[in-house]
């Protein structure tokens, strides 16, 4: 079996992910594993040290590319924190000289003095849950900014980092295409190098789900959310930024390092509860997940991996053409072909998504189309090879 001991020469670049799960409240629409708890955040950075500790001590000597503080709201904790996780880190690897160190943030977090704080411990990338620019969307998200925080937060974070991104979500309550479009632009103006959008989904047991369920809340329709969408593709598109992934675009240079590398499926150590993990090493793959509870977390850091496992073929296969299909660059064709094991069910499958307008082939490359990416998941389905799904 494949541990974390493996030696680095084996391995694909490595990246880490740190889930800091501390929010001031729960939004209406998210099920992220959060608390709302801020007297638990000694005994939790507590609990992440011990694990990660011990973990990256079996990879003493390895260079880490990128490190992503996700969460939760890692910006709502104070910066110190923070900082003894990285002393942490420096102590068993090493960062490479251009690593991508992304922090996600919400603008009523970000003062003057914690953006100066974020970049002295070598911060050099924000991810900013804006969600809007528009105080009527604001109020209807439950968001605890207002529009002209947005802004200064955004404005501030340029001119210190420049590396900076905003989420945007388009769908919500009273929304029209207007409205949207406005906050597409506003987005623009701001001269930001990197946009995540997305379309505003009902997760189970959310109180936003609730809401809607009991005629309180009516959303707009999947078809004019669809809209939006192709909306933002083309507005985004025309001002010079890359469509790389399914919700995200960026300008040239800035592509989140991180997330990239997660759809590339280079390996990535995940800490904290419910991180994921995946480790390359040679022919074998393992993915990893920790426990989904902040107090056994807390209580057995030591323990937190909840599940482990070796990807089989057909499973690594299954992830490549569904990972591949959500970004740009696509899958050759080629090695779909071999996939299928040269079945000719494969060739009717690519010829009617094609006829569908869902994907076309440049260079001997299958990419989904602006339209596609709505569907990305269902065209990875129809090429998936009939015997590897599961």
């Amino acid at each position: 079996m494949v541990t974390v001991a493996d030696e680095e020469t084996s391995m694909t670049k490595l990246h880490c992910y740190v889930h800091v799960p501390f929010c001031r409240e729960r939004c209406s629409y998210c099920d992220f594993f959060l608390v709302t708890r801020q007297d638990l955040l000694g005994r939790f950075f507590s609990a992440l040290h011990s694990e990660s500790s011990e973990r990256l001590a079996a990879l003493r000597g390895s260079t880490v590319h990128s490190v992503h503080f996700g969460g939760g709201t890692p910006s709502s904790v104070p910066v110190a924190y923070l900082k003894n996780w990285f002393e942490t880190l420096s102590r068993h690897v090493s960062l490479s000289d251009d690593a991508e160190i992304t922090l996600e943030a919400n603008p009523e977090d970000l003062t003057n003095e914690k953006l100066q704080e974020l970049a002295a411990l070598g911060v050099n990338r924000l991810s900013i849950g804006v969600q809007s620019f528009i105080p009527e969307k604001l109020r209807a998200l439950g968001r605890l900014h207002s529009a002209e925080e947005a802004l200064r937060v955004t404005d501030d974070a340029m001119k210190l980092l420049g590396n900076v991104s905003v989420d945007l979500i388009c769908g919500v309550e009273g929304e029209d295409p207007d409205i949207w479009e406005r906050d597409l632009y506003t987005a623009i103006s701001r001269g930001l190098p990197h946009v995540s959008v997305y379309m505003l989904t009902l997760e189970k047991k959310t109180r936003l789900e609730n809401l809607v369920r009991r005629g309180l809340v009516t959303l707009p329709d999947e078809s004019v959310q669809a809209d939006m969408y192709m909306m933002a593709c083309e507005l985004l598109e025309a001002e010079g930024f890359k469509h790389y992934e399914v919700s995200n675009f960026s300008k040239p240079g800035f592509f989140s390092r991180y997330n990239l590398g997660c759809w590339q499926r280079e390996s990535y150590l995940g800490f904290g509860p419910s991180a994921h993990s995946f480790l390359v090493s040679g022919d074998h793959e393992l993915r990893s997940a920790n426990v989904s509870s902040m107090i056994r977390y807390m209580t057995s850091p030591y323990e937190a991996q909840e599940y482990c496992e070796m990807l089989s073929c057909a499973e690594r296969i299954n992830e490549k053409i569904f990972l591949s299909l959500r970004l740009s660059s696509g899958l050759e064709l080629v090695d779909l072909m071999r996939y299928h094991d040269g079945s000719s069910v494969v060739v009717e499958n690519v010829d009617q998504l094609k006829k569908q307008g869902l994907i076309e082939i440049r260079d001997g490359v299958i990419k989904v189309s602006r339209k596609g990416f709505l569907f990305a998941d269902r065209v990875a389905e129809e090429l998936l090879p009939a015997w590897k799904r599961d």
